[in-house]
This record gives structure tokens, sequence and C-alpha cells, in this order.
């Protein structure tokens, strides 16, 4: 081989690694951000993540708030599981409320869920309901009886669909406020969320628990110190027992409209974690 073909060759493989060095060090390379997929509960839907959104895609995150279905628990986890196979790369997998249920069941299985965020929400162990877990500990006002076959502070509305007998569950007017806000909004504001509430079927929310995803992966939990529908106590008992990155905020239920900051922070907690 000539000098020349030599030194020609050598070039390249100096252009090559220069070229190799600098994707090494590129943030994009070094640390792909995660998606975060946001998981509402029942009483709700995607858009009580707007505040939420609007900070994490203002600090650069892709994220998407898919609607729960609210039908059935194994039904709306089979579902978001579908979902969170159409994205690629790593995933920050949160869940507000009855959402919780979801997303622990949904994400078993999925390698790239690399967190799991509960906002005051249900973390349920395999065989456990939603209504054993919000009445577990005294606190919560979506009943007055436990035993009850449906939470007193909610209006059933039976329907028949292919022959068989479903139950929606809303929200009574006149109980939102104080059950979901705290009374921490105005009346009027409240009056507004309680009519475009989502119903949720009995169902849903007597359906026993699989697997949880939180046995095998990390998680952040925000305890919303004066939730009148999961009590504080029943939050840091699941939070506990899942092993998780545990902090407080004093506010209600609907945490995701009084608190929004504090619920980004924890968010991006979990975010700054992934692939490191």
């Amino acid at each position: 081989m000539s000098i020349a073909a030599v030194t020609a060759v050598a070039g390249l493989a100096t252009a090559a690694a220069l070229v190799q060095s600098a994707q090494a060090s590129s943030p994009a390379v070094q640390h792909q951000k995660p998606t975060v997929v946001l998981v509402h509960g029942a009483l709700a839907d995607s858009s009580s993540w707007s505040s939420v959104t609007k900070q994490l895609q203002h600090d650069g995150y892709r994220v998407v708030a898919p609607a729960n279905p609210l039908r059935s628990l194994s039904g709306d986890a089979n579902y978001l599981a579908a979902y969170l196979k159409t994205i690629s790369g790593p995933i920050v997998l949160v869940g507000h409320s009855y959402g919780g249920s979801v997303i622990s069941e949904a994400a078993a299985g999925n390698s790239d869920v690399r967190a799991l965020v509960y906002i005051a929400a249900l973390a349920p162990a395999k065989g456990e309901t939603a209504f054993q877990l919000v009445t577990k500990f005294p606190g919560t006002r979506i009943t007055d009886d436990p035993k009850a076959p449906v939470p007193t502070a909610l209006n059933a509305v039976p329907y028949t669909e292919g022959g068989t007998t479903q139950v929606d569950l809303y929200l009574k007017p006149d109980k939102f406020r104080d059950v979901f806000l705290s009374d921490r909004v105005s009346a009027g504001e409240a009056a507004v969320l309680a009519a475009a509430q989502r119903p949720v079927t009995a169902e849903a929310l007597s359906e026993p628990s699989g697997t949880p995803a939180w046995r095998t992966t990390p998680s952040w939990y925000l305890v919303a110190n004066d939730d009148h529908v999961i009590p504080s106590a029943a939050q840091r008992y699941m939070a506990a027992r899942a092993h998780a990155h545990t902090s407080g905020v004093n506010a209600p239920h609907d945490v995701l409209l009084t608190n929004p900051n504090a619920v980004s922070k924890v968010i991006l907690n979990a975010a700054h974690s992934v692939g490191r």
C-alpha cells in the first residue's frame, strides 16, 4: 500500500473515532429521556393532568395521557398494557387514584416501564380490591358504611349491555367538593368538575388485582395528607409495602388540580433515575 493510501486510511479511522466520540458524549445518546405516561383515576378524565403535562413538556419530556376506560380492572389494565407497547424507549408510568391499580397491573412484564409513580393512588397487592383499600383505614368520606354494596357518597346508575346488567358510579354532586377536593376550591369550580366527571363501574372497584409490577419495578409515591377518598394512612401503608420513594403534600385527593408542582416534582425525580 502506498504512503498516500495509508495516510487516507488513517484519516478515515481518525474521523470515525471522532464521530463515535461525539456521539458518545451527546446527551441524546448518554441519556434518553423517558416518555411519561399519565393515567387518570375514576370520576375523572385525561384533562385532569393538564397542568402537570404542561410542566413536564416544558422540561422537554414527551407526555401522553391516554383515556382510562374505567370499565373493569382487568380490561382497563389490558388496554393500557397494549397502549404501552406502542411506545418505544423507557417509560415512566404514573397513576392517580384508581389509576394506580391500573398501572400496577398493566406494567407487569414490560421491561420498558422503568419507574412507577403513584399520586394519591391505589397500589394493591394481588387479590386486593379498590373498595377494600379505600376502607382499610378510617377517614374516607366516600362511604359512611364500608359494608354497603354502593358507597354512600356515590350514585348508582344501572344499565343493560349485551344482556348483562352493569352499574355505573358517579360521585354525588353535593359531595364532590368535600370528598374529591376537601373544600380547597370554590363551590363554583367544584360544580363544574362534578358535572363533567366520568363514571366508573362498580365491577372495576370490586375486582381483585393481579400480581403488581411494584414488586419488581422501582416506585415513587406522593401522599395527599388531606385526602377524603383514600385516607393518608392507607396511602402510606401501600407506599411502605411497595418500598416506594415517599413524600407528602398537604393536599386533597385531586392533588393534580390543587398542587401540580408537587406532582410534577415527584414525576421528575422518577424520570431522572431512568437510565442512570
